[in-house]
């Protein structure tokens, strides 16, 4: 996303100024050509590295097209990927055409489902944007490896948080924290967020809520793809155009080596893709800038996936200059935490990790439970420990425990269980017990002797809802014209045969209905037909008012629902 080191930020902006203004220059054959040449190539991936600070706009754009005030922040303020997409057409998977490039086209499931969401519902939001999906694609693989190869839960969260350099001023932007650490845990200065790394105070204006859950969480893929298409849709830009789209690519980050970047992986997408497995670390950029999952506090900081290349640095180095051919990068040193050489010390006094030892802990499926009070919670808790390379570590043992105000417990309510880990290096919390209190508490899984850090686990405990309505008798209720029923009205509510109390229930005959039976009279002697707030004793069971017949004979429907939607309908008989 948007930033710069301000020693750039001249040659930026003569940068942009002098030559970007192109038109058809990536949508044409010769332009892509042109990018396999080893100057121009060069010259790209060089100044990829650099970007500019919020506020500092292009020459000739004034950042008109800029969405909010002039203090409005771009999505995000850190490094990004600068390897382009391969010269030759993308082949389905499958194909044996030489030079095929089914690893690079391919996209997380996970990830390329929410991108193509997001722009169908920004289509029927927003018709006129012309936002397609291929470019939050093109946006997503430039700024976080689509989600880092598709780490993400079956809600689309990340695995892990990805996060941008701090944002201290240091090389970077300089931005005061703005969310009190809400979703970059630091209180000190903001950091980019998500895959599709937004600033905090960005997030806070253009959040979206993607997969429907009530919440906009900037680490969700869905939400994220939707907020990025509402930013790049602001003031009505036509994406269609190619000066509509340029500005849009601008406003994420106005940087012309950025919207290069992007558009090319644009124009990749659109003559064809596939989605692979999540968690393919195939789609990964090998170029740095990708952000880093979690900070240089948090468990598994820095680690890196199996296999894949080295990502940058929260502080990288200085970018080639232009038109220099990009320098090979330097091997790691011995006893390097991700590349573990063969001597026992790095040379700084500290042993090196073991390359099959554990070296993280990281959460595995949904990171919240919810059941209710008195049942058992159907899911359970799963972490995996993983080495340096991140690969699962077999028989380690995972401590999970209960935190909180709460009755939940494990079997034989113990508040803490201790589990190995499988040949895949997971650990399965074992079945947890709601317990009678409802609220919120947290299961914090740990490895006891290993400084690996935590993974917690929010969990939710909510009151008991009815989902069966029954009679308590099965008189019939008939009555004569102007008279009154003889028996009352009652009903029991129920969850799985156990009676629920304190439920909150309604009884209505209709809002059509103008006579017949009625719950006596108002203080202006207007029969009531419809009551509300009924709530069930410790039996389960809650008894109506007396009911009169009314003056017009017929049958009628007394309709009781009972909070959670569970109902039950009673026929009632007016005599003539």
């Amino acid at each position: 996303m948007a930033r710069i080191r301000g020693r750039h930020a001249a040659r930026r902006a003569a940068t942009t100024a002098a030559g970007h203004r192109r038109r058809g220059g990536l949508r044409s054959a010769r332009y892509r050509r042109g990018l396999g040449g080893t100057a121009v190539a060069a010259v790209v991936m060089a100044a990829l590295t650099a970007s500019q600070a919020p506020g500092v706009e292009l020459a000739g754009d004034g950042g008109a097209d800029r969405p909010g005030s002039a203090g409005d922040r771009t999505p995000g303020d850190d490094e990004y990927a600068t390897e382009l997409p391969p010269l030759e057409s993308p082949h389905p998977p499958g194909t044996s055409e030489p030079g095929g490039s089914e690893n690079t086209s391919g996209i997380p499931a996970s990830v390329l489902a929410a991108y193509q969401k997001a722009a169908r519902s920004l289509a029927s939001r927003t018709p006129g944007c012309g936002l397609r999906w291929e470019l939050l694609a093109g946006i997503g693989k430039v700024e976080s490896g689509h989600a880092r190869g598709g780490a993400v839960d079956k809600d689309g969260t990340t695995l892990r948080p990805i996060l941008g350099p701090v944002l201290n001023g240091n090389g970077f932007a300089r931005i005061k924290d703005t969310d009190g650490g809400r979703w970059d845990s630091d209180t000190t200065y903001d950091r980019a967020v998500g895959p599709l790394q937004f600033i905090p105070s960005t997030w806070d204006r253009w959040g979206a809520d993607g997969n429907g859950d009530g919440r906009k969480d900037p680490n969700n893929i869905h939400d994220a793809a939707l907020a990025a298409g509402g930013y790049l849709c602001a003031d009505g830009r036509d994406l269609s155009t190619g000066a509509g789209l340029d500005r849009a690519v601008l406003s994420y980050n106005n940087s012309s080596d950025y919207l290069r970047t992007v558009l090319a992986w644009f124009e990749y997408y659109r003559k064809g893709t596939h989605a692979v497995p999540d968690r393919d670390l195939s789609v990964l950029p090998t170029t740095p800038g990708v952000g880093e999952s979690g900070s240089g506090s948090s468990p598994g900081a820095g680690r890196r996936g199996a296999d894949s290349a080295d990502p940058a640095d929260d502080r990288p180095g200085k970018p080639n200059r232009p038109g220099e051919p990009s320098k090979p990068g330097k091997p790691d040193k011995p006893g390097d935490p991700d590349e573990p050489g063969d001597g026992d010390d790095d040379g700084g006094g500290k042993p090196s990790p073991e390359p099959t030892g554990p070296h993280a802990i990281e959460r595995v499926g949904a990171g919240k439970f919810t059941a209710v009070a008195g049942e058992d919670f159907t899911g359970h808790p799963v972490v995996r420990v993983e080495t340096a390379k991140g690969k699962g570590v077999k028989g380690v043992e995972v401590r999970f425990e209960v935190r909180g105000e709460t009755e939940a417990a494990f079997e034989g309510g113990a508040r803490s269980a201790t589990v190995t880990t499988d040949a895949q290096g997971d650990a399965t919390a074992p079945a947890l017990g709601a317990g009678g209190r409802t609220g919120d508490f947290t299961v914090r899984a740990t490895v006891p002797g290993k400084k690996l850090g935590s993974v917690d686990f929010t969990a939710s405990v909510t009151a008991p809802r009815a989902d069966t309505l029954a009679r308590t008798s099965d008189v019939a209720l008939e009555a004569g014209k102007g008279g009154k029923f003889a028996e009352a009205v009652e009903v029991k509510a129920t969850r799985k045969g156990k009676a629920v109390a304190n439920t909150t229930l309604t009884a209505t005959f209709g809002d059509e209905e103008e006579a017949g039976p009625y719950f006596g009279k108002d203080e202006q002697g207007t029969p009531i037909r419809r009551l509300a707030d009924l709530k069930t004793g410790a039996d389960g069971v809650v008894a109506l008012p007396e009911l009169f017949a009314g003056d017009r004979p017929g049958t009628y429907t007394l309709t009781l629902t009972a909070e959670g939607g569970a109902g039950v309908q009673v026929k009632v008989v007016v005599k003539g």
